[in-house]
């Protein structure tokens, strides 16, 4: 009985991942070993009504069992019948396909072929690919500073096209782009001597070449091999960054004979079988067939249609004198924080000059103009120093999808990843430092928010989840939002956890947003187990702390059943941010106005005291706690009682307090100075400021304010 059509695609993948793991697998290590023998355990199922082929894998499938059961790892003999099984399966399996009996030869029959030649194989391999990178930096210093931002580019290419075609395997303009992107680093590290990043690019392009020319479908084992591949370039381009940078040479080698070998053994598993184009709704010149002797391993991909045919080599034409006229040029990022930080002296003087105008009185004299022309001229300075700083969120986000489609395998869920606003750009230092707050959130959404397949459709859900990872403008801060269709969060459920871990009394009335800031307690989690993913506590606590640093602030919604979103809101720059002044006694203190609710003069009724508790004021029916700040710093204050001065109500991580000053002074955007090391680490204080007058004021950090008080 013929094997059935709708398991080809399957049996393709599993042959495939069983192929690469027995290349990574090495004798005297369990490398592989553990897959290897779940994907046999696989293949048995899906060849039970072929008793030749499930004969074969059971065989091998019980000698993996004997080391398993040992605590054993590969031997040679162990790994020889499993290569020669892999060699053996696609033969045999196209034989069943139409009908036939496998070939005689059973993979005990060949075991001692494979044991031998592709073990000595893997050795030469080895040998001859995993080196050190050679920079050679005294003559190619100039040429690797150009070709280290060249490749860091394609990278970030490759990884996009490639999770467009893990949805989409006939998209062929993703396909083209990444060939290209291959066959530039391939040129480029081959013209540097970069040996390992030449060879691992140049058989890769090979792989992708059968793919454009319809000799090999791209499916996920494929798509993860490449993936892979790409991740050890990466590996190798940041040897070269951490030479240019500091000066220090390579030290390891990044092994990457494993890699060529994987993508050796799928091209050859591509075999003769060639496979039919997709329809192409529009015509398309980037899927334009090419000779076979251009294909064979072609140096120049063939320009699209319309286009004039590119440079060879970037580098090779910088090297004989050629130069590009692009629209962009690259600059040290300190240069960017140095006009930064004299924008910000720029504003602290343009400041000072305004107040000395106002004391001399010089409305509508030549000097009044003078410094408004001043002003005009530095707000727009300033903005553009801001503009240098930033930088679109799109990288970050391409590495949420990565993540987002690696976890789904290992979770054996169905996810729909979708993103939205990826060109908004923010500060380059917020870029860098939201990364792991978002891979922690995405981990959760993933683990935690989405439901199993079968558990999604019993809930009268697709049984494909949703996860979106949105980011946009909402004044002058930027917000991006986590969104899921899992099954939400139960506030009763994590109060119950708290209260067992100690977090919080049995007794503790709480609201929805303060339940939903437990989650954020550090040991906090509320898995039922440990994984290699989450479980242990320590992941959303330090969301909290880095998105608190950035002086941002984290909100959740949830409806049981429906799905999460978790919003960072964070403000556009860390350099320069919107200020209120108010004034204690003599002082004067900065709150950012991003924690600022509002501000008002309270009526005698609305303040009350609390036994134990301090002071509190009745805000529209809310009971919110009332803090003194000239008492929290021990200095002298005009206003002796509540109702004689100024209540700013401020709000940071769902909590929502008010805190008593003299006056409100103004609004104004304030340059932030760090205070150094004697005050550095001060609860309260965030940083301080120069203000108009010449005089400092502390900027206040909400958090760690209330949280002192």
């Amino acid at each position: 009985m013929p094997l059935a059509p709708e398991s080809y695609q399957a049996l393709d993948d599993l042959l495939n991942r069983l192929a690469t793991e027995s290349i990574i697998a090495t004798p005297g290590r369990d490398d592989g070993l553990i897959p290897s023998y779940s994907l046999l355990g696989e293949l048995r199922e899906l060849f039970a009504s072929e008793p030749a082929l499930r004969d074969a894998v059971v065989s091998v499938h019980a000698v993996l069992d004997k080391r398993l059961e040992a605590a054993q790892p590969f031997d040679e003999v162990a790994l020889g019948h499993l290569r020669s099984l892999v060699d053996w399966l696609p033969g045999a399996i196209e034989a069943a396909k139409s009908g036939k009996a496998p070939t005689t030869a059973s993979p005990r029959d060949i075991a001692a072929s494979a044991m031998a030649a592709p073990g000595a194989a893997a050795a030469t391999e080895r040998e001859q690919k995993d080196v050190l990178l050679d920079l050679n930096m005294g003559e190619n210093q100039e040429l690797l500073s150009e070709f280290h931002a060249e490749v860091v580019d394609h990278l970030q290419q490759i990884e996009a096209a490639l999770l467009v075609l893990d949805q989409e395997p006939d998209n062929h303009e993703s396909l083209n782009s990444i060939f290209r992107s291959f066959h530039t680093i391939k040129g480029n590290a081959g013209f540097l001597g970069l040996v390992p990043m030449h060879t691992l690019a140049h058989e890769v392009e090979s792989l992708l070449d059968l793919a454009r020319n319809f000799k090999l479908r791209l499916n996920p084992a494929i798509i993860t091999e490449i993936l892979r591949s790409r991740d050890a370039l990466q590996a190798l381009t940041q040897q070269v960054g951490l030479a240019l940078e500091k000066g220090q040479l390579p030290i390891d080698v990044v092994p990457v004979s494993h890699l060529i070998l994987a993508v050796k053994r799928l091209a050859l598993g591509a075999g003769s079988a060639a496979v039919e184009p997709a329809p192409v709704s529009a015509p398309s010149a980037a899927v334009a067939p090419i000779t076979d002797e251009v294909a064979a391993h072609a140096e120049t991909p063939a320009p699209a249609e319309g286009q004039a045919p590119s440079t060879p080599n970037s580098i090779e034409a910088h090297a004989m004198g050629k130069t590009s006229t692009g629209q962009t040029v690259r600059v040290n990022t300190e240069k960017v924080d140095s006009l930064m930080d004299m924008v910000g002296e720029l504003v602290i003087v343009q400041s000072q000059l305004i107040e000395s105008a106002r004391a001399m009185g010089a409305d509508g004299t030549p000097l009044n103009r003078n410094v408004s022309q001043l002003s005009r001229i530095t707000k727009e300075l300033q903005h553009t120093a801001m503009s240098l700083r930033m930088i679109p969120i799109k990288p970050t986000f391409q590495k949420m999808e990565r993540l987002a489609r690696d976890l789904a395998r290992n979770f054996g869920k169905k996810v729909l990843f979708r993103v939205n606003g990826e060109d908004t750009e923010l500060d380059r230092t917020v870029v860098e430092e939201i990364g792991d707050p978002l891979v922690h959130m995405m981990r959760n959404a993933l683990d935690h928010g989405l439901e199993l397949p079968e558990q999604r459709v019993a809930a009268g859900k697709s049984e494909t989840g949703t996860v979106d990872l949105n980011a946009y403008h909402q004044g002058s801060n930027i917000v991006i939002e986590l969104r899921d269709d899992g099954r939400g969060i139960n506030p009763d459920f994590i109060l119950k956890k708290a209260v067992e871990k100690g977090i919080v009394s049995a007794s503790a009335s709480l609201s929805r947003d303060e339940i939903y800031a437990l989650l954020f307690a550090p040991g906090f989690s509320t898995a039922e187990k440990v994984t290699a993913v989450s479980g242990r506590g320590v992941g959303m606590d330090v969301v909290k702390r880095n998105i608190e640093k950035m002086r941002g602030k984290i909100e959740i919604s949830s409806e049981i059943g429906k799905g999460s979103v978790f919003k960072i809101k964070l403000p556009l720059t860390m350099a320069i941010i919107d200020g209120l002044v108010v004034r204690v006694g003599t002082d004067r203190f900065i709150l950012p106005c991003t924690s600022v609710q509002m501000a008002l003069r309270p009526t005698r009724e609305s303040i009350s005291t609390v036994h134990g508790r301090g002071e509190v004021i009745d805000l529209r029916g809310r009971i919110l706690p009332l803090h003194r700040l000239h008492r929290r710093f021990g200095i002298p204050a005009d206003a002796q009682h509540p109702w004689e001065g100024i209540v700013v109500i401020v709000e940071h991580a769902g909590r929502v307090s008010a805190l008593l000053v003299d006056q409100m002074v103004s609004k104004q955007e304030v340059v932030i100075k760090n205070l150094g090391a004697f005050m550095q680490g001060l609860p309260g204080i965030a940083g301080g400021a120069i203000l108009g007058d010449g005089n400092i004021a502390l900027i206040l950090d909400p958090a760690s304010l209330l949280q002192a008080a």
